[in-house]
């Protein structure tokens, strides 16, 4: 089996915050780090809805499709679909732990049968062509032993032709707990993932889970994983994550991105979208955390909140926002687009 190779950062799959407005943001901070689109049910794609869910700009690119579901026909059928669309990778999600989609038979539960994650794994790489099939699963479930649990996990779908596994390094409860407190209570175990790296050594192994700051990301990268998966954290200050990411990762010269460039580089995206029926705070909600940690932040996030409530607001409404954070920074670099 040949090692292949991972993106060295990315940003995690989050239900209702990963669309297609959010990943085009946190496109303008970072060329090179993967962003993931939301969690989408694989019976959704096949049923129709594929056009107006596999939606998205060429500059977002690399860009991850993950998918949810446990029928292996329909998984194939979702991957066929994602792969016409231009996806650069297609992920299985093996870690959602809401109620909702334990109910389906997908997500977390899955870890409890490998042999047919293993199944719909190879479904989905028989129509993906040279597309990336990738799973991101837990450490375990319930009353598993992650030591034993994840190792045998991950042995069973490597088995299957995956090269490339996404590890939350915490097990996920399914007795009833919220999502919200599956991210909090179970105790992450990062050095057990890292484990799992000098286990199986081919493989390329992404970390994710409780990451901080890309201090502790370059850490983890340096004690031999693969790579490093952000969540919240990237969401919530795309400056401090993502900005000096391509600088730091992937030794790209030159300054980062400042905030007010990659504010004001949505402007035409805003343009657009509001141009075709778009309602201005669907894209604003993503840019809430641009300027986290800067003097006016709060205005900033104040006059943000505010977007939804004046119909017709345009791109102008930007600028205004903008003249609410000190100091802004006028004269940088070029955003990505």
């Amino acid at each position: 089996m040949a090692e292949k190779q991972c993106a060295r950062v990315s940003v995690a799959p989050m239900m209702d915050w990963t669309d297609r407005h959010c990943r085009f943001f946190h496109r303008q901070f970072s060329r090179r780090t993967m962003l993931y689109t939301e969690m989408i049910p694989a019976q959704a794609l096949v049923h129709g809805a594929a056009p107006r869910l596999l939606e998205f700009n060429p500059a977002e690119h690399p860009v991850a499709l993950q998918i949810g579901g446990s029928c292996p026909d329909q998984l194939a059928e979702a991957t066929r679909l994602g792969c016409e669309a231009g996806y650069d990778e297609i992920n299985l999600n093996v870690g959602c732990p809401s109620g909702r989609v334990r109910e389906g038979g997908f997500g977390a539960c899955l870890m409890a049968d490998p042999d047919h994650v293993a199944r719909c794994v190879e479904s989905m790489q028989s129509v993906a062509g040279d597309t990336e099939i990738t799973v991101k699963c837990r450490t375990g479930i319930d009353d598993q032993d992650p030591h034993v649990a994840l190792p045998g996990f991950i042995g069973r779908i490597a088995a299957a032709g995956v090269t490339i596994i996404a590890i939350h390094a915490r097990k996920a409860l399914l007795n009833g707990i919220s999502p919200r407190d599956n991210r909090r209570i179970p105790p992450l175990d990062h050095e057990l993932v890292t484990q799992m790296k000098q286990r199986f050594g081919r493989l390329s192994i992404i970390l994710n889970g409780g990451l901080e700051s890309l201090d502790q990301a370059i850490d983890h990268l340096n004690s031999g994983i693969d790579g490093v998966m952000f969540g919240r954290a990237a969401y919530n200050n795309p400056s401090s994550i993502l900005g000096p990411a391509d600088r730091r990762l992937f030794e790209k010269t030159g300054s980062d991105v400042a905030p007010e460039v990659a504010v004001r580089a949505m402007i035409p995206y805003i343009e657009s979208e509001l141009a075709r029926g778009q309602r201005l705070h669907a894209i604003t909600r993503h840019m809430m955390g641009a300027f986290t940690g800067r003097p006016g932040a709060r205005r900033w996030r104040r006059k943000l909140s505010t977007a939804g409530q004046h119909p017709g607001t345009g791109p102008e409404f930007i600028e205004a926002a903008l003249r609410e954070v000190d100091a802004p920074a006028r004269d940088e670099i070029a955003p990505f687009a």
